[in-house]
């Protein structure tokens, strides 16, 4: 029987409890074997509700726990940096919730502290473990769009009401691009297989929500004449698509980054006329994220997306945001 990574998990955030926990569960090389929360009985509580088996009244304590070989960290975004040095330090690999920090320098600053301590380091951007990105980058490698010209990306809700919400804090790093504009940008550089040039983006400020970026829409330059255009946000309707363009057909992806429990990975390949449904499994997405961070920590596997990558992606995103304030095109370093 082979032997299945050790998770604790920093925190009971919605998204732990709804979806990350519960594919870690699922996964063929894990085990979700504690639960911390600054609030012991909420801890006690979630522990109980997911069937976890260790719950602790503080993330130190998780962390001082010998038997975890790894951590999930699915706290505020202004805390990635911290927890995962902590982490690091306690000499556990870190699984940590997208974006993975506040800008490209605390990404590095994350990536080299669990370098120094020999620990690995991810981004928990699921959507990407699921095959259905395999076969599109597949289908654009074999020609079948002919030159790629473009890809637009778009992920929207309308939270807007709930203005206690964490997304609504700037100094916790609020805002829509952090949130799920980070989502397109992720998926046009691994599609691309290259990193962009510039960016340029425009936003609506909120007053009312600490004036984070409630809907922002952007333009992401690649070489040969290639750019992403997005668009996110939290004050708009629902849509969680993509779109990958060339000079003789298309890729329609309906469900592109967050796909419900019983399907919606499927895509379609529009070309020579015609528009075809590519049926993908029904794999959990979040699952298969957990096996592909075990095979890392566990046979010494290649990791399929690094801590650099983690660190490219936030520069784009630094750069949208710089973008954003100063109504400017911003080269990307």
């Amino acid at each position: 029987m082979e032997r299945k990574l050790r998770w604790g998990i920093l925190g009971c955030a919605g998204i732990a409890v709804r979806a990350v926990i519960p594919g870690l569960q699922q996964s063929e090389r894990s085990e979700v074997a504690a639960i911390a929360s600054r609030d012991a009985d909420k801890a006690q509580r979630t522990a109980e509700q997911l069937g976890i088996g260790t719950a602790y009244g503080s993330y130190e304590a998780l962390l001082a726990d010998d038997s975890i070989d790894a951590v999930y960290i699915p706290l505020p975004n202004h805390l990635h940096l911290p927890w995962t040095i902590r982490a690091a330090e306690a000499g556990k690999h870190v699984l940590c919730e997208k974006p993975i920090a506040l800008d490209a320098a605390e990404a590095a600053r994350m990536a080299e502290a669990c370098s120094e301590m020999g620990v690995h380091l991810a981004e928990a951007f699921m959507y990407r473990h699921h095959p259905r990105y395999r076969l599109i980058r597949e289908l654009v490698a074999a020609g079948e769009l002919g030159e790629l010209r473009g890809i637009h990306g778009a992920f929207t809700f309308n939270n807007a009401a709930h203005h206690e919400n964490i997304r609504y804090r700037r100094d916790w790093g609020g805002g829509s691009v952090y949130d799920v504009g980070c989502y397109p940008i992720s998926a046009a550089r691994l599609i691309l297989g290259r990193e962009p040039e510039a960016a340029t983006a425009h936003a609506l400020f909120s007053p009312e929500h600490d004036d984070v970026d409630m809907m922002a829409s952007g333009l992401v330059e690649f070489a040969d004449g290639v750019a992403l255009t997005f668009d996110c946000g939290m004050w708009a309707a629902s849509r969680n698509t993509l779109e990958v363009l060339g000079t003789k057909g298309s890729i329609e992806v309906p469900s592109a980054f967050v796909a419900g429990p019983d399907g919606g990975y499927n895509f379609f390949v529009v070309s020579g006329g015609e528009r075809r449904e590519i049926e993908v499994s029904r794999a959990n997405q979040y699952a298969l994220q957990g096996d592909d961070f075990a095979r890392t920590v566990l046979d010494g596997a290649a990791q399929s997306f690094g801590a650099d990558d983690a660190v490219n992606n936030m520069k784009v995103i630094d750069a949208v945001l710089r973008s954003t304030r100063e109504r400017a095109r911003i080269e990307i370093q």
